[in-house]
């Protein structure tokens, strides 16, 4: 199955897990401020996951090759989607470090730092959840 991103299911979930170890089940983070069955118990502050991304000339050289084509532009997307992946795992070890078991209204945003290089940032509200009664 594949899902808005592109990447299959699995490969999404193989790329927000590797080479960061945390316990918090990424299914307890929401965009919205609440948690369908849970109660927040206590709320630890914003937290946040920031990465900065650069294309390489491969990578920009195919991406032109790509413009030309028309369409989708799968090297960009790939970039797009790994730099949000990588900033949500660094939002989920952050609220992690706070004592959170989950994150609530996360978001995104992106700025150009120079020319072909963007900050990607993932933050929300590290919170304690736990099952309601």
């Amino acid at each position: 199955m594949t899902g808005t991103s592109g990447y299959p299911a699995k490969r999404r979930r193989d790329l927000m897990t590797h080479g960061h170890e945390y316990t918090m089940d990424p299914r307890l983070t929401s965009t919205t401020f609440d948690l369908h069955g849970y109660r927040v118990v206590e709320n630890f502050g914003v937290v946040r996951g920031i990465t900065v991304r650069s294309r390489n000339l491969f990578g920009t050289i195919g991406a032109a090759f790509q413009i030309l084509r028309g369409g989708n532009i799968g090297l960009l997307t790939e970039l797009c989607e790994t730099a949000r992946l990588e900033a949500f795992r660094i939002l989920l070890h952050h609220a992690e470090e706070t004592g959170a078991n989950a994150v609530l209204g996360i978001r995104y945003d992106a700025t150009e730092v120079m020319s072909g290089v963007t900050e990607v940032i993932c933050y929300g509200t590290a919170v304690l959840v736990e099952p309601e009664s």
